[in-house]
């Protein structure tokens, strides 16, 4: 007999939530180019400005800490769902610079904040034989969503010929419906260790605060200039731009779970340095790449290699005071937003100068996360956080 407790249980609630972030956030970037583009009068400039602009919430995200003071961060998960599907269904009635500007700071503190949280709860939840896997499972079931996403911008675009509005409204709205369920169907679950509730830093994290540096830096050129090379270049439409998500997606749900058993074969260190020898590729081919269609398939690998950043997360899992999940998730999210903040717009006035530029410098922040991925050991733990010299070397740790 059906028993409602058997899918009453935190692993559940995660995976849920991973599929009504993509509903909203999903519409909003597959609509965003081309509702700059044609409906604000965007360029180069006006992209990178709205781009540093949405990423001032994640630099902020250290901040997760002190509002954990006032509610769970279960709670706080649920609520930041809505405010992203807020966010994103009142986007399609300001168009104008200004208007796009506020709506997408207001998208983008849901959104950081969720996944802030998120991260911190999927670090507690599940256990270390089994989270590399489980967080594969995430990101097939949030491609999968955002299949759905992309499908139904395509078909109201394109088939019923249905306006921006009216799509942006349907993707926030579905996202808020799911939060709300999520705050009505489930419980509040215990925490199994008790967070600290102050911005914690520590020396022994290092290596992982520089390779969330690095991965924050290179992210926003390829997140920021691939889609918007898209539409500037090739002449991508908003239905175009839906069908290259689409296939992504249809991938990155089939691939990322295998992924994620890989990276638990694998090792972290292993996972890492295949990941980035590939972003390397991958940012030198698109600076002068000039086929369309090998365009798009550089897209969906760049994404493939996302997937593998799973292994940072299990590495610092690995390495971690429980205690310490919630406040390094704020903190990770802070410093992987540093130069997020600020590249976007600068990058936009080289954008201006040089496209090819803008990618080559990909390729070299890739390189760098290479000589660095280098540093973790083959068994990352407490006490063995960095590896000096060979794979087993175990070095004495620094609080």
């Amino acid at each position: 007999m059906f028993s409602l407790s058997r899918i009453q249980r935190p692993e559940i609630l995660l995976f849920v939530m991973a599929a009504a972030m993509p509903l909203a956030f999903g519409v909003w970037q597959a609509l965003l180019n081309n509702f700059a583009i044609e409906r604000a009068a965007f360029g180069g400039v006006e992209i990178g400005i709205l781009q540093s602009l949405r990423e001032i919430p994640g630099f902020m995200a250290f901040s997760v800490v002190f509002v954990l003071l006032m509610m769970r961060e279960q709670t706080l998960a649920i609520l930041s769902l809505v405010i992203l599907g807020l966010g994103t269904a009142i986007t399609g009635y300001f168009p104008s610079v200004v208007g796009l500007y506020a709506t997408t700071v207001l998208m983008s503190l849901g959104f950081h904040y969720y996944e802030t949280v998120n991260q911190s709860l999927q670090l507690q939840w599940f256990d270390k034989e089994h989270a590399a896997h489980n967080m594969g499972r995430m990101i097939a079931i949030g491609s999968f969503t955002s299949l759905i996403a992309f499908g139904i911008v395509w078909l109201l675009l394109d088939i019923g010929k249905i306006d921006m509005e009216i799509v942006y409204i349907l993707g926030g709205g579905a996202t808020m419906v799911i939060a709300v369920f999520c705050w009505i169907a489930f419980p509040k679950f215990p925490q199994k260790v008790e967070q600290h509730k102050t911005i914690i830093l520590r020396k022994r994290y290092w290596l992982y605060y520089a390779l969330t540096f690095m991965s924050g830096a290179r992210r926003q050129i390829f997140v920021v200039f691939a889609g918007f090379l898209m539409v500037e270049k090739f002449g991508f439409d908003a239905a175009a731009i839906s069908v290259m998500f689409l296939a992504n997606g249809v991938l990155n749900m089939f691939c990322a779970p295998l992924i994620g058993k890989m990276i638990g074969k694998w090792g972290e260190r292993r996972s890492l340095t295949l990941e980035y020898i590939g972003l390397i590729l991958v940012f030198a081919a698109y600076a002068f790449v000039d086929n369309p269609w090998i365009a798009v398939g550089l897209y969906i690998l760049d994404h493939l290699f996302f997937s593998m950043a799973i292994a940072m997360k299990t590495y610092f899992q690995k390495i971690a005071d429980p205690k310490d999940m919630a406040p390094t998730a704020g903190v990770s999210f802070t410093i992987n937003h540093i130069a997020a903040v600020v590249l976007p717009a600068a990058y936009g006035v080289l954008w201006i100068i040089s496209p090819s530029a803008v990618f080559l410098t990909g390729a070299g922040l890739a390189f760098v996360s290479l000589v660095l991925s280098q540093f973790i050991p083959m068994d990352p733990q407490e006490g063995n956080e960095v590896c000096w010299k060979s794979p087993r070397a175990v070095p004495v740790a620094a609080e």
